[in-house]
């Protein structure tokens, strides 16, 4: 059993499909002085162990029905309304409220973050890309992050409803990537460059910061989302 101690946190990945092992490396080496203890989410009994959670890249259909044929889909929904967490590419999507392009029979989504998002909206694999990202408050911002975009998702509308928490940007990318099918002349499109979003303690990447040697987005998580919402309060 992975033990807590007043220096130390629990941060799962949902490790059901997926680069999960690539955001254990990534969380493991960050530079911060409170330790994490990274667990592999397998079962609702880990998920209670987690102050925050990773949904790594990979397929969200696959990713939800074994979440659901394991008994992990309520418990991760409830998880997300109360507790931090971080979606890539995949993840990302089961964050949304709402999704287009969802395969046949649907897609099971734990919301949490108030956008639609378009499942595989840059199209197949074939047109996968790496691009520098303008980014905002990550360390060394004056050190350009490449985005590795596979089977990318892509955000169309944010839709805060009164009362949530505003959404920030947190990186976005050249409106001159987008393909022709996501390109009109209006001014709706400016979402569509988004790829890093954050609303309050929840954060969703489009790309897979996993995949490269710069964990910077992984510091941006644990700092930005994760260590406010379990520190005590100020006196």
């Amino acid at each position: 059993m992975t033990q807590k101690t007043n220096t130390s946190f629990v941060v799962g990945i949902l490790a059901l499909q997926g680069a999960f092992v690539e955001h254990q490396t990534a969380l493991q080496k960050l530079p911060i002085q409170k330790k994490i203890d990274v667990i592999l989410v397998r079962t609702a009994e880990e998920l209670a162990k987690c102050e925050a959670l990773v949904i790594p890249g990979g397929e969200s259909t696959t990713i939800a029905l074994l979440a659901r044929l394991s008994g992990l889909l309520e418990p991760l929904r409830e998880f997300v309304k109360i507790k931090p967490v971080w979606g890539t590419c995949a993840g990302a999507i089961l964050l949304a409220k709402a999704v287009v392009g969802a395969k046949k029979g649907g897609q099971e989504l734990l919301g949490g973050m108030s956008i639609t998002i378009a499942r595989n909206g840059w199209g197949s694999q074939v047109e996968s890309f790496e691009t520098d990202l303008d980014v905002v408050g990550l360390r060394d911002p004056e050190r350009p992050f490449t985005g590795i975009f596979i089977r990318a998702p892509v955000v169309l509308t944010l839709e805060p409803s009164p009362g949530d928490l505003p959404i920030d940007v947190v990186a976005s990318l050249s409106p001159s990537l987008l393909p022709d099918s996501l390109t009109s002349s209006n001014s709706t499109n400016e979402p569509k460059t988004f790829v890093a979003l954050r609303q309050g303690h929840h954060f969703l990447t489009t790309f897979h910061p996993e995949l490269t040697r710069d964990n910077r987005f992984h510091e941006y998580f644990i700092r930005e989302c994760v260590l406010p919402s379990i520190s005590p309060p100020r006196s």
